[in-house]
């Protein structure tokens, strides 16, 4: 098979299934950070309790989330989003955070990730994650410019001839077309949002167990802050399924 069929063929594969790297990431990271937590305590070396190295995660998290809510808040409808059975694109959204980088939600997907990664103070496994992550969304990439140039054409080639795919570049700038939406935002970010303050939590609270060998949350504060992204969660969950408040 051609190699640009081959590329087509595995972006289309992963772009169905690109909830599965995080998935993955999840386990593996997890199973290198308790290593990691497990070593140091073996060794006195109680690295569990870094609240400012954790901190510093917690803002390249965020900084990712920030960039898909800005991403988000500014595209119209009938986009791909997160539907994940087939491409759609009935606009070519060139202004925004668009103005600066083609790819700005997997650009967002990868300092949330880049995130729960450096969590596990281990500099092979970020470093792994890190190519792993460009090989991965490189070939989805491929398959949705594919998609979007056969829909634009030059519209396209020439946007993207102005535009870096991953990398952005802020001086490109220019202000989005449409207002900002934050009833969008609130639907689909939710659950990034949730997911950022429980995977914290979960690693903290593994990394406690390992090094004093109970929970007692010492680490209070990444208790507070699940409960409140997660009943914040719950209640915008509710709001769109059982009402109009969050309807366009």
């Amino acid at each position: 098979m051609e190699l640009v069929k081959e590329l087509d063929k595995q972006g289309n594969f992963l772009f169905k299934y690109r909830g599965i790297l995080p998935l993955i990431i999840l386990v593996v990271g997890l199973a290198v950070y308790a290593y990691v937590i497990w070593e140091g305590a073996s060794t006195y070396r109680l690295t569990f309790q870094n609240n400012e190295y954790e901190f510093f995660c917690l803002a390249v998290a965020l900084l990712g989330l920030v960039i898909r809510i800005l991403t988000v808040g500014f595209t119209p409808r009938h986009t791909s989003g997160r539907n994940t059975q087939q491409q759609v694109a009935d606009t070519l959204n060139t202004s925004g955070m668009y103005s600066t980088v083609r790819h700005p939600l997997y650009v967002g997907n990868f300092f949330m990730w880049l995130g729960v990664a450096l969590l596990t103070q281990h500099a092979w496994f970020t470093i792994a994650f890190v190519l792993l992550y460009w090989m991965y969304y490189e070939r989805i990439m491929f398959t949705e410019e594919k998609f979007i140039a056969g829909k634009f054409g030059e519209k396209f080639y020439a946007w993207a001839a102005q535009t870096p795919a991953i990398i952005p570049n802020p001086a490109r700038w220019r202000n989005p077309d449409l207002q900002f939406n934050p009833k969008k935002v609130l639907r689909q970010e939710k659950n990034g949002f949730f997911a950022v303050f429980l995977l914290f939590f979960v690693f903290d609270t593994v990394g406690e167990f390992i090094t004093y060998g109970d929970v007692s949350f010492r680490n209070f504060h990444w208790l507070v802050l699940c409960i409140a992204s997660g009943v914040l969660y719950l209640v915008l969950k509710l709001l769109k399924n059982k009402t109009q408040v969050l309807a366009d």
